[in-house]
């Protein structure tokens, strides 16, 4: 069945979420603080392992960096575009219009728990080239890996952040319902340096997801989005 793997990857979400939310509910204040502060730190160091892990090479016995340029181009041409489009305040008036039909208008931390779990859990290869061998190979073991990995992130921002945490599983039905729609035309394009390229950029923008769980919204990480689409591109154009 075409979309088994999404679908399952959606009811992991699910279950993260109504676990964290029982698990929240029983947590005082303060204690709600630490694990916000505990899932900034987590996904800073994620989303820093996975820039490194592209970023940092051996050359001649000694280490080097690359992808500089790329990065630079990537976040500054997307940074303006994303700026342009206003995307940010786009999925924050989503996120605005959820809070009020599920009547959490008391919730300071709803739209912060909804843009942050989407973004973690949205961004990056395995949200593309998951949904791809779903719908062409009808293998789901890439998305059933995520829907694990995604159930555990999701437990924990939920836990500390509510439930607007849970609503992230709408974008995420979207955006790899739409990637399963489109796999025979996106695989052509889904190379192995594009898929670095996505990889080395998702994980510079998991690593502001950190930062705003951190230290407040620091960054507008919505707007850097095409920054994802330029990485790609990158690789295509062998720029």
């Amino acid at each position: 069945m075409t979309g088994l793997g999404t679908i399952i990857n959606c009811a992991c979400v699910l279950l993260g979420g109504a676990l964290g939310f029982l698990f929240g509910k029983a947590l005082k204040e303060r204690y709600q603080d630490i694990m916000i502060k505990a899932c900034g730190l987590s996904t800073l160091f994620i989303g820093a392992s996975g820039a490194f892990e592209h970023m940092l090479v051996i050359a001649d016995g000694q280490l080097d960096t690359a992808g500089s340029m790329l990065l630079v181009i990537s976040l500054c041409a997307g940074g303006l575009l994303g700026e342009v489009l206003d995307i940010e305040g786009h999925i924050e008036t989503f996120g605005q219009w959820l809070k009020i039909k599920s009547r959490s208008e008391r919730d300071p931390h709803f739209i912060e728990g909804f843009t942050s779990a989407s973004f973690t859990i949205c961004i990056g290869a395995m949200a593309i080239l998951g949904p791809i061998n779903d719908a062409i190979y009808h293998d789901y073991t890439l998305l059933i890996t995520k829907g694990i990995l995604d159930a555990i992130i999701i437990m924990a921002l939920t836990s500390s952040l509510g439930k607007g945490v849970i609503f992230s599983v709408i974008p995420l039905a979207i955006w790899q319902g739409l990637m399963t729609l489109l796999a025979r035309l996106i695989m052509p394009l889904m190379t192995d340096t594009a898929l670095a390229n996505l990889s080395f950029v998702g994980s510079v923008l998991i690593f502001c997801v950190g930062i705003n769980l951190l230290f407040g919204k620091k960054v507008k990480v919505a707007n850097y989005l095409p920054a994802l689409v330029i990485a790609i591109l990158w690789a295509l154009f062998g720029w």
